[in-house]
């Protein structure tokens, strides 16, 4: 059976996540020092030492967490790994589809610091704070949720933003259409629906003025084929064209995160193993409620790489 690597998005960060590593390998280290390079911000330092609010900002987080990703694929190459060998496919979870094009070699390790900057601070600014607002729904089917948005969201924005798997969907939009959104699919049987401590209305039509700037700022950016093929979370797709992955990357700004449907392709087409590359363990978790079948291993600690060298030879 096939492998394929995940990158973690948003929310998987933590204060001190892949100090470890940095400690451990000097190839890890240095992906470190090059995204401090490349954004001139010491970022490893609000990383190891915080203050977590300073961390959690869109703009330090996304940069952040590819980072951590990057770090641990470094280490495991540092042991003779060869990503083109042993991985049929590379996917992330939004900003993680950056690390896993990264990590597949379409673009350099500062490019993509840089266009993470680029992209946090471009979603940061496109919705004045407090007018957008994300909601996730739990245990309701996704035709009875996008007809509440479609309800709530009349002569507004909301939309489904993420389908994460495991019966939770993330709605998206203007605030008191996602509130309303949320009321209305309890009273459909929903068993949560909560509002999300998120500081814009990710993956919404709202998010149109950040999709541009990433158009801009990716037509600026040297680009190869990815050694391994990327499935993107827009099309459920797997690409290794540069310009398709490119207008996919941009559609991914406004459009939807399809995490459930790509889980369910992986074991649809061969994958039976998923790696999840870098901080946490949220898309591990999500793995396995959306196909117990396909077996599940973290890269975010020296521990792990050393179980990951073993495992894939």
């Amino acid at each position: 059976m096939g492998i394929a690597f995940t990158f973690p998005g948003q929310g998987s960060q933590a204060v001190g996540m892949g100090r470890d590593l940095a400690e451990a390998f000097p190839e890890a280290r240095a992906v470190f020092e090059e995204v401090d390079e490349a954004l001139s911000q010491k970022l490893s330092a609000i990383i190891w030492e915080g203050p977590e609010e300073t961390l959690t900002l869109t703009a330090n987080a996304q940069p952040a967490l590819m980072a951590v990703s990057l770090a641990a694929l470094r280490a495991l190459e540092a042991g003779g790994f060869s990503l083109k060998d042993k991985v049929a496919y590379v996917a992330g979870h939004s900003l993680g589809e950056y690390s896993a094009l990264c990590a597949a070699g379409m673009f350099s390790i500062a490019d993509t610091a840089r266009l993470l900057r680029i992209r946090g601070n471009a979603m940061q600014q496109a919705v004045p704070v407090g007018e957008g607002a994300m909601a996730a729904i739990i245990g309701l089917e996704q035709a009875d949720v996008e007809a509440a948005c479609a309800e709530a969201g009349r002569g507004s924005v909301c939309q489904v933003a993420n389908d994460n798997g495991g019966g939770q969907l993330v709605i998206s939009g203007a605030k008191p259409a996602v509130e309303h959104a949320a009321r209305l699919c309890t009273e459909r049987g929903a068993k949560r629906a909560m509002m999300l401590p998120v500081s814009a209305p990710f993956h919404s039509a709202l998010m149109a003025p950040a999709a541009e700037a990433m158009r801009e700022a990716l037509a600026g950016v040297a680009k190869k084929a990815p050694a391994v093929p990327v499935i993107a979370n827009v099309s459920v797709s797997p690409l290794s064209d540069p310009d398709e992955i490119t207008a996919r990357l941009v559609e991914q700004v406004t459009g939807r995160v399809r995490w459930r449907e790509t889980v369910e392709w992986f074991g649809a087409n061969g994958v039976g193993t998923l790696y999840e590359v870098g901080a946490g363990k949220v898309l591990s978790g999500l793995a396995r409620r959306i196909n117990r079948e396909i077996a599940t291993a973290n890269i975010g600690t020296p521990a792990d790489v050393e179980a990951a060298l073993a495992a894939l030879g």
